[in-house]
């Protein structure tokens, strides 16, 4: 797979591909939850379910990386949910259309696996609708029957509700105050669906700790899962090692190895104490 570094600077090296990587909208969907349409036009036409890229503000900024939630391959343009939790992120979320990301490298890591399974559980919780946005694309257009559970602490932090229901047969969504949807977590609505009919496969996509107990959950049942691992990165190509995790036994790189792997062999202690640093 042939990674696109697609700059703006003037100044390039001899063989570089020079691309604006121009913001052309913005949308917040809370406070501190925004999606970006950007332009990256080899990006977005060779982009996957379950790719994503890696972006930098400034000659001086941090590498962060974010998943691709959608890509519109006539435009030329790729679209980016980005959470601000640091100096960077909070950064990137005050650019306004016309601005300027400094360069977005990718699509990086493996593409999702995507085949008729039958019925495919799809839990993302937060920000992590984002990538399971494509996913559940994918799926459905792959004949599986797909029912998706969408998680959050509160109503305003329920994100991309509309396409996913244009792409599942069934949405069921979750809050942790009970202010839309059903009051509970994430299992909670995985659970319902497993016990009303026979799930064939499951992935989760969200914060660390909901993908661990949603993983409980379905090994329990014997659901096969994937979870999209959101581990410290730093190059994304998997030179630095900060991003390994432990899966089955071995050291894998979530970087050029994932995002994805076979949740029930994910040590999320390990993930969990390194993501709290």
């Amino acid at each position: 797979m042939a990674w696109c570094v697609q700059k703006n600077e003037r100044k390039q090296p001899y063989n570089s591909i020079i691309v604006m990587n121009k913001i052309i909208s913005k949308e917040r969907f809370s406070e501190n939850v925004t999606k970006f349409v950007v332009e990256a036009p080899l990006i977005a036409k060779a982009r996957r379910a379950g790719h994503f890229v890696i972006v930098r503000c400034g000659e001086k900024g941090e590498r962060i990386p974010l998943t691709i939630a959608d890509s519109d391959v006539k435009a030329g343009t790729i679209t980016l949910v980005i959470q601000a939790v640091g100096d960077s992120t909070r950064k990137i979320c005050a650019l306004e259309p016309g601005d300027y990301l400094t360069d977005v490298v990718g699509p990086l890591g493996q593409a999702t696996t995507i085949k008729n399974y039958g019925t495919v559980v799809c839990c993302g919780g937060g920000v992590g609708v984002a990538p399971l946005l494509p996913i559940v694309r994918a799926l459905k257009a792959a004949g599986n029957r797909v029912v998706s559970v969408l998680c959050g602490r509160t109503k305003e932090l329920i994100i991309l509700e509309k396409e996913i229901r244009e792409s599942s047969d069934d949405v069921i969504i979750m809050t942790d105050d009970g202010s839309y949807g059903k009051k509970g977590i994430s299992t909670a609505g995985v659970e319902e669906v497993i016990l009303r009919e026979k799930v064939d496969y499951c992935v989760t996509i969200g914060p660390a700790i909901m993908m661990k107990f949603v993983s409980l959950l379905t090994k329990k049942y014997n659901i096969p899962t994937e979870a999209s691992l959101n581990a410290i990165m730093v190059d994304g190509t998997g030179m630095c090692g900060a991003c390994r995790v432990t899966v089955g036994g071995r050291t894998r790189f979530v970087c050029v190895e994932g995002p994805e792997f076979n949740a029930h062999e994910i040590d999320f202690d390990e993930l969990l104490m390194r993501l709290r640093g």
